[in-house]
């Protein structure tokens, strides 16, 4: 994945239409890109996807959620209402088995006045028999098209993701940045500071400040200039804690901070000095490692506890056991009122962002693996010895490496991270995330 914006779409729909299942259709079909981060659990109702050589990031909108409510169909209108105006595309699932109910005149009418794209797909036709018999009542619900489909089955699932695809083409492209332009997305829970660091930075430094037209609604960017280097300042809504709010629509903040971080290179998280780290501070980190994101952490506030050493040990060693499977996030303390830190900012992220796009030849890294597998042998697996053949790598922006092994589903996480740390150290990666994909060498036997 590069650092352009990355369409949305999002499913939206009433419950137990089939929502979960073509979402995880889609994401689990042959060009879904499925990455799991160790150390991060959650239930995922975002992914990542492609099709046709299309990239999206696909939202379930009744996961993001997923709690009771008194009044249901105030619930799903607010899901339509949101996915209207953070999604680029829509997709409106309706239940065929069941037949059109009054909530979906209600979702149609509310998609009526959007002025993006809407698929309306009448889910559970697993075949093309009764497609007509089932379609036919969804006519009143005055759509120019439906698509028949079985989530389950695949029924015109390959037809409607060729015309979402094909939408996806002919989304708004991203403006023009000057070449090498480093994108540096803020994230963090409300009033954690994040519009005042981006305020700060610039009364700091002596630079050239632009907006930028074209760019979403949820964000607002700031273009710098300094030196001979160039700056995209993302500034996202904050993050709020599931249950702080009543108001839906809060909830879906998750949305701006995934878009935010499919444009950026750098994800810049800030911590509240006086709050310490929070669960939902993790859980944005989390979301950062997932996008394959380099990650910096910045402690925002610290003048407030700059007299009190004890509370700063416990801070700093908070941050360190919440962030110990990222060891290689810096992390600085800063503070957005006195200007303290800021400073350190610019030369950080520099390194961060050479290491993030830095490509390595093949011979080193194959010298590389030899020498970590010499060191410390794989193990066995089923009787046989695992063999690491070679690697090479396959991407930048994280630095991703394919490795082929005979049996890439017996290496065990702990050699897999053995191996990524010993990348990391003979390729001087310390500020980033390394990747490393095992696969199976193809056209011979397995030695």
């Amino acid at each position: 994945m590069n650092s352009s914006s990355c369409p949305l779409v999002a499913l939206i729909g009433r419950p137990n239409v089939g929502k979960s299942t073509l979402f995880n259709r889609i994401t689990r079909s042959r060009d879904a890109i499925v990455d799991p981060t160790p150390g991060v659990t959650r239930d995922r109702h975002y992914a990542q996807a492609s099709w046709e050589e299309q990239s999206f990031m696909l939202v379930d909108t009744g996961g993001i959620e997923d709690e009771d409510s008194d009044n249901f169909s105030s619930h799903i209108r607010n899901q339509a209402m949101q996915a209207m105006e953070e999604a680029d595309i829509i997709i409106l699932l309706l239940d065929g088995r069941q037949g059109v109910m009054p909530g979906d005149h209600e979702l149609v009418n509310l998609l009526r006045r959007t002025d993006k794209t809407v698929f309306f797909a009448v889910n559970k036709i697993d075949a093309p028999d009764i497609e007509d018999s089932l379609l036919t009542p969804f006519w009143e619900l005055g759509v120019d098209q439906l698509w028949a489909l079985s989530a389950d089955h695949s029924y015109g699932f390959g037809t409607l993701m060729t015309a979402l695809a094909e939408k996806l083409g002919k989304t708004e492209a991203p403006p023009e940045l000057p070449e090498s332009t480093i994108r540096l997305a803020f994230l963090g829970r409300p009033n954690v500071g994040k519009s005042s660091m981006i305020n700060a930075i610039m009364g700091q430094e002596r630079m050239i400040v632009s907006e930028v037209a074209g760019t979403t609604r949820d964000s607002v960017d700031t273009l710098l200039t300094r030196d001979e280097y160039s700056y995209l300042l993302i500034d996202t809504a904050g993050i709020r804690r599931k249950g702080k709010t009543h108001d839906k629509l809060e909830k879906f903040s998750i949305l701006k901070a995934l878009k935010s971080l499919t444009r950026c290179d750098i994800a810049a998280v800030l911590i509240d000095a006086e709050e310490g780290i929070t669960e939902q501070d993790t859980k944005v980190i989390g979301y950062t490692q997932e996008q394959g994101r380099a990650l910096l952490l910045l402690i925002n506030k610290w003048d407030m506890i700059q007299d009190d050493k004890k509370r700063q040990t416990q801070l700093l060693e908070a941050v360190q056991e919440a962030t110990k499977f990222i060891p290689f996030a810096p992390v600085l303390k800063v503070s957005a009122k006195t200007g303290s830190g800021i400073k350190r900012i610019f030369p950080e992220i520099g390194k961060m962002h050479r290491q993030f796009h830095q490509r390595f030849p093949t011979a080193a890294l194959n010298r590389l693996l030899e020498a970590a597998t010499t060191g410390h042998e794989p193990p066995m697996y089923q009787g046989r010895r695992l063999k690491l053949y070679y690697t090479a790598q396959i991407s930048s922006a994280p630095p991703t490496f394919a490795v082929i092994a005979n049996f890439p589903k017996g290496i065990h996480f702990s050699y897999q991270r053995y191996l990524a740390n010993r990348f990391r150290e003979g390729l001087g990666l310390d500020r980033v995330p390394v990747r490393l994909l095992f696969r199976e060498r193809s056209g011979r036997t397995k030695g």
